[in-house]
Formats: structure tokens, sequence, C-alpha cells
């Protein structure tokens, strides 16, 4: 049998991680590079004249005499980490198939765990900015589903897709004229229903998109959109709806997404799921190119906005 070639695609190795990024200068200058691409721009005034100073190398403008550091205007912005704590972390994230856990984080790079959590809710909040402005077209594959609600009804569970303890969701796949996965959107939801699905065809699916879906009467909302919609009732069909060739896809990144959720993470907070989920469709979408997707999050954490502890604290 031949292998996957995304299987077996090649990441950004530790030798090559640390070769590029061993040292904080290195790490430094790879922020330097990404923010300032044709050389410093004062973020105040605009220009370009500017002296470094001092032992912190701050850079010191010429026209309206503001300093600023490098990691000033960033999501490194006030961290007491170092940028190679920083940088081995992203590589942590990025070139793990199942992501990895917030207190194996914190044991490889070496802080505590509300350090680790901290940094990892930065990072993930990013990748979060960069999913939600992803499109979808051409065919998609498309399923409801609930995370938690283990709970029996002894315990104070509740049967079906209601519960204070479930966090209602939407898989989508993109898949290619060849029949194989592209992308994928994992879309939090207040519930299934028309409107929702209706809000997110409009948000994340170009018009003319061809949806596939089972029977539940809520996912006819895409038609609204400008999508087409197919219908595939699961009661009608011979095979179990998992099986079903045509929501093949979709299945299937239901029960990677589940079973590395319960093998990496083991629980996941209700508030934070979105955070999570966005880590997953970062790395599931950028899968065909590992070392540029360390790179895509670099880039992405340079130009993203400062965050203070309340500002990643959701619950």
């Amino acid at each position: 049998m031949a292998r996957n070639r995304i299987q077996f695609g090649k990441g950004l190795s530790l030798s090559q991680f640390q070769e590029r990024f061993g040292t904080e200068e290195r790490c430094r200058q790879a922020v330097i590079d990404w923010r300032w691409p044709k050389g410093f721009v004062c973020p105040a005034c605009g220009c370009c004249d500017h002296a470094i100073v001092g032992k912190r190398r701050l850079y010191l403008c010429h026209g309206c005499r503001r300093q600023t550091s490098v990691t000033a205007g960033t999501v490194f912005e006030n961290s007491l980490l170092s940028l190679t704590k920083w940088f081995q972390a992203m590589w942590l994230i990025t070139q793990s198939k199942n992501s990895i856990s917030t207190l194996e984080l914190s044991r490889q790079i070496g802080v505590k765990w509300d350090s680790a959590w901290r940094l990892r809710q930065k990072l993930a909040a990013v990748m979060a900015e960069v999913e939600t402005k992803r499109t979808f077209k051409g065919r998609i594959e498309m399923d409801d589903a609930v995370l938690g609600g283990e709970k029996s009804e002894a315990e104070g569970g509740k049967r079906g897709r209601g519960g204070a303890n479930k966090v209602p969701f939407v898989v989508a796949v993109e898949t290619s004229e060849e029949g194989r996965p592209r992308r994928v959107l994992l879309h939090l939801v207040e519930r299934h229903n028309g409107a929702c699905i209706e809000a997110m065809a409009h948000e994340h699916f170009t018009a003319g998109t061809h949806v596939v879906s089972d029977g539940l009467g809520c996912f006819r909302a895409v038609t609204r959109a400008g999508c087409s919609h197919t219908p595939i009732v699961s009661a009608l069909e011979p095979e179990q709806p998992e099986k079903i060739p045509a929501l093949q896809w979709v299945n299937t990144m239901l029960g990677n997404l589940k079973t590395a959720i319960a093998g990496t993470h083991k629980a996941i907070r209700r508030p934070y799921v979105g955070r999570y989920f966005a880590e997953f469709q970062f790395r599931f979408n950028g899968r065909h190119d590992l070392p540029g997707l360390f790179t895509r999050l670099l880039a992405a954490a340079a130009g993203a906005e400062p965050r203070t502890y309340a500002d990643i604290r959701l619950a």
C-alpha cells in the first residue's frame, strides 16, 4: 500500500528548529523580520528613521522620539517568558499531530503550568483570529455534533442535544474534486437551528457552495445564504450513518477531533472550547506544509494585538 503523502510529510525537525531558533537572538531577529520586513516603521508616526538605544535595544524613532521594543504591539508584549520559550511552544503545538496538553507543554518548555496555560491561550486566540477569516467553497460535507454531555440523567445530565454541560457545534469539511478532504471548519453555535446555520453559511461559505448533510432540517438554511443543499436521510440508507460514503470525511473528522481531545486534553472547559477547536482547525488546514505551519503561526503572533490576562480569561 502506498504511503499517504500528507501523513508522511516532513515537518520542522527538532534539529532544524534548534538551528534556526535555538537562541534568544535568533528568535528576536525572526520577530523583527516578520514585523518589519522592509525595515523598522514607527507604529506611532510611520517614520523609518531610527536608532537602537539602551541595553534593551529599543528602537528610537527620530520623528516622534517614541521608543519601541521588538515585542511591543505583538502577542509577546509584557511577557516575562523569553522568546525561546514562546518559539518552543509554537513548535510543539504546530508539529504535534494531536496537539499537546498544557501540562506536557509546561514540562517540555520548563515553565509552571499557569505560565504555559497563559501562553497557550494567547496563541490559541491568535489561531482563532486566523481561522475566523477563512472561507469555504465547492463541495462541503456538514454534520451537527455536541461536546460533553457524558453525565447520565441520574447525575443531572440531559438526553439529546440540549443541556448546560453540552457544547453544540457544526463540523464542515471542504472536499476536492477527487473526493479528498481539503479544509475543515469547526463552528460553535448556540443551538442547531436554521438561524445559526444560516449565519454560519453567510460568514464562511462562498455563494454557490454545495452542502451535503444528513437529514436534520436546520441544514436547509444554507440555501438562504446562496448555497445548494443535498440532504441524506440516514434512516433510508442501508448502512450506518457514519459509513455513508457521501458523509465519509465529516464523520472521520469528527472522530479524529474527539479522539484528539480525549487522548491529549482529557477534558476542555466549556468557555475555551472554541480556542481548542481553532487550534485543531489551524493545524489540519495547514497540514500540507508543516514547516510553513510554524512560520504562519509566528507571523500571526508577530502581527497580533497584545493580550492581557483579563483578555484571555473567559471564566
